[in-house]
């Protein structure tokens, strides 16, 4: 699957070098002129990456790396300035940012920049994804959740809850429902969440 990449940079010239550059490692590639119409055209909430420039008018790419923040975005943050310092970059990390470069950039350190921001990106889609679908469960369906993780038979829960054998059964079935699964091994990955 081709991942668009985006760059937003007030310059021109270098959002067409660098969108050639990219396209020669097969990626594709929206440019914005600046961090108001990015925030306003992508998909803020689906994995990929953004490749900021440090220096805007109106929106500076840390005032946008914030605004990222705020609204919980998963997307891998790169910044690439010709106006970047030590303390700058020391924030970006800070803040999360994958990684940060000073123009002219190499293009084999930028592509391999960005496999690592898109992957780190899916993982935290993924976490987040997982915590959503935790988030509809029931107090009750958490309890039946955890007893199942820990790998007790209907029977031992409906003892330990002091329910029913039928009523644990359509908790199991909620609980299993909401959050996507088919197997027992796959609850295993809510574990982090309890």
């Amino acid at each position: 699957m081709q991942q668009t990449i985006y760059l937003v940079d007030d310059d021109a010239a270098i959002r067409d070098s660098l969108s050639f550059m990219l396209g020669q490692f097969g990626y594709q590639v929206q440019g914005f002129a600046d961090g108001m119409s990015f925030l306003a055209h992508c998909p803020l909430q689906q994995p990929g990456c953004v490749i900021l420039d440090a220096r805007m008018p109106e929106l500076t790419g840390q005032a946008l790396q914030q605004r990222l923040l705020q609204c919980d975005s998963p997307l891998g943050i790169i910044f690439l300035t010709g106006h970047g310092d030590l303390p700058m970059a020391v924030e970006a990390f800070r803040r999360g940012a994958c990684d940060f470069f000073q123009k002219p950039v190499n293009g084999k350190a930028l592509a391999a920049a960005i496999d690592k921001a898109l992957e780190s990106s899916r993982k935290v889609w993924e976490e987040q994804q997982l915590q959503a679908r935790f988030n509809t469960l029931s107090p009750r369906e958490r309890q039946v959740l955890q007893l199942l993780i820990q790998g007790q038979t209907n029977k031992q829960m409906s003892e330990a809850l002091y329910l029913s054998l039928r009523t644990v059964e359509v908790h199991r079935a909620n609980t299993m429902k909401k959050l996507g699964v088919h197997a027992l091994g796959e609850l295993m990955k809510y574990t982090p969440l309890f």
